[in-house]
């Protein structure tokens, strides 16, 4: 069910025993801002969301570096070598 946020205020109650039964959305000038959910739908988000989850490329290379600095391990990063392109410009494999 959708309800307005004036609305919602006003039959708080009810709509937290709607929840129960179906998610009740929250519309703001017609635009919905919000979602009301039962506990147990919640807690299956939650639990979908944290199996989803991913850390970002920064996490992951701060915690990359604290276990670098924990085992006293320095990473070698060899010498740069450039690789023939096929999508470079002047390359001969690339055809038009």
């Amino acid at each position: 069910m959708r309800w307005r946020v004036a609305e919602a205020k006003q039959k708080f109650s009810q709509l937290v025993r709607a929840a129960r039964e179906e998610p009740q959305e929250i519309l703001n000038r017609d635009r919905p801002v919000a979602v009301v959910l039962d506990v147990e739908s919640y807690e299956e988000y939650r639990r979908w969301r944290a199996r989803w989850a991913r850390p970002s490329l920064a996490q992951v290379t701060r915690e990359l570096r604290q276990i670098c600095r924990e085992e006293d391990y320095l990473l070698e990063v060899g010498e740069r070598r450039d690789r023939e392109n096929a999508f470079a410009p002047g390359d001969d494999r690339v055809s038009l």
